[in-house]
């Protein structure tokens, strides 16, 4: 038990660049833990369903180098969530491997926890049976076909999981997780002490995402904890925390400013007080959080829906620019007289006009500003990747090609910057499982293993 925890976050994901000089500031100053996330739904499903990694091995080396040494030649611990972006469990292996070829490289010796968070098809066929099973957010109900498209599913852990870890192992000094909830490493290790919950897991909300909360976004951060608050500062000197910088990044992914939703309760922000220490450092307290009766984790799964093909490219016509939408529409009339898989919802064809609503799309307040040029993504889907490649280029060629209102020049009105002017993506995917689930026991669903490194 300690009155007060120190805790440094690298970085707000693993992998995207440790600065050396602020990391062992913070280190210098003396912490009790690393803790970096290394997972996010933010790019989409295709990691989940194409079992990729966020970022490559040699950026994975380059972090884990910096925070291997500290872990072995100071004694501090190190925990990494969401191994490799998705946390499912090949990733989970693949981190543990990066860990031994540098260990063995340097002389390291390490005593590693992993905890997987691979979820079983037939357990969440039980589950949806029972009426265990319900949409997060705006999905609609989970059925037994979008389970059995899922080519990966994963439960997000709360703090439970890793806390038995510890208690098993207390010499543990690795602790590397499948797909957990961001904040859930930090609670966990927080519980351990008896700081207050509502503490802990505003506190782990914040710091995930490394010097996110400050002014301006940094990189490096300790969080000091004690039972009742906890302060933030970022470990660059150009960097500053500030009451406001730090409350709003508390809004930060939240569907609504009060209320945190997560493993085995909700975090209430109401009565949040956020207090400047000095020019950099703030302090935080009132939070709280409030079990919920029914232990619920959030399932994620990813199913390969199609193939996509995109082309490019520029105009800068006014005359074309002004009347673009019409010709865009004739432009996909035309397609779709050519294949009819796009008429009958088979395949997909859609543009993104960048410089005229390519963001928000229908959504974006109307602009009577012509823009003196646009560029234009066209994107189709299809089953196969050779439909996708033949719909893909006939769209392209009626871009390029297709007669207009006014039109002055009979060719070069669109600018492609790529060769070949098709691009083959690959699968496409999509969330087929994100859906909240009944569990009896948070701690004992997660299996753990445990490793001499």
């Amino acid at each position: 038990m300690k009155n007060e925890l120190k805790i440094l976050t690298p970085q707000g994901m693993l992998g995207y660049g440790i600065p050396e000089e602020h990391f062992w500031r913070g280190i210098d100053g003396g912490v009790d833990a690393m803790i970096v996330d290394s997972g996010s739904t933010d790019p989409g499903p295709y990691q989940l369903g194409l079992s990729r990694m966020l970022v490559t091995r040699e950026a994975y080396i380059r972090d884990l180098s910096i925070l291997l040494k500290a872990c072995a030649e100071r004694g501090i611990r190190l925990f990494i969530s969401s191994a490799g972006g998705p946390g499912i469990g090949q990733h989970v292996d693949e981190m543990i491997d990066i860990i031994r070829d540098l260990a063995q490289d340097k002389g390291y010796h390490f005593k590693l926890a992993a905890i997987y968070s691979d979820v079983d098809k037939t357990w969440l066929r039980e589950r949806l049976s029972n009426n265990q099973v319900q949409p997060c957010g705006p999905h609609k109900q989970l059925t037994l076909e979008s389970i059995d498209s899922a080519v990966n599913l994963v439960a997000q852990m709360g703090a439970e999981p890793y806390i038995k870890a510890l208690n098993a192992h207390p010499d543990v000094d690795i602790v590397i997780s499948g797909r957990s909830y961001d904040p859930s490493p930090y609670a966990a290790l927080c519980q351990m002490h008896d700081i207050d919950p509502g503490v802990y897991w505003h506190m782990g909300k914040i710091v995930e995402c490394g010097a996110n909360c400050a002014e301006p976004k940094g990189r490096v951060i300790v969080a000091t904890v004690r039972k009742d608050s906890f302060d933030l500062e970022p470990m660059n000197p150009a960097e500053r925390c500030t009451p406001s910088s730090v409350a709003a990044h508390t809004l930060y992914e939240k569907s609504r400013p009060d209320l945190l939703p997560g493993p085995g309760g909700e975090l209430d922000l109401t009565g949040a007080r956020y207090e400047a220490l000095s020019d950099r450092s703030v302090r935080i307290s009132g939070s709280v959080f409030e079990p919920s009766s029914t232990y619920r984790i959030k399932i994620e799964g990813a199913s390969i829906i199609g193939h996509r093909t995109i082309f490019i490219g520029g105009i800068r016509d006014p005359i074309l620019i002004g009347q673009l939408d019409d010709f865009l529409d004739r432009v996909r009339e035309r397609t779709e007289a050519t294949y009819p898989e796009l008429k009958s919802g088979l395949a997909n064809l859609s543009f993104h006009v960048y410089g005229k609503n390519g963001v928000m799309g229908d959504q974006e307040p109307l602009v009577n500003v012509i823009p003196h040029e646009v560029g234009l993504l066209g994107e189709v889907t299809a089953p196969t990747q050779e439909l996708a490649n033949a719909i893909c280029s006939s769209a392209r060629i009626s871009v390029l090609h297709m007669p207009y209102p006014g039109q002055l020049a009979t060719a070069g009105n669109f600018a492609i910057p790529l060769n070949p002017p098709e691009n083959p993506i690959g699968p496409v995917c999509e969330f087929s499982v994100y859906h909240l689930a009944e569990i009896d026991d948070p701690a004992d669903f997660f299996p753990i293993r445990y490793k001499e490194i």
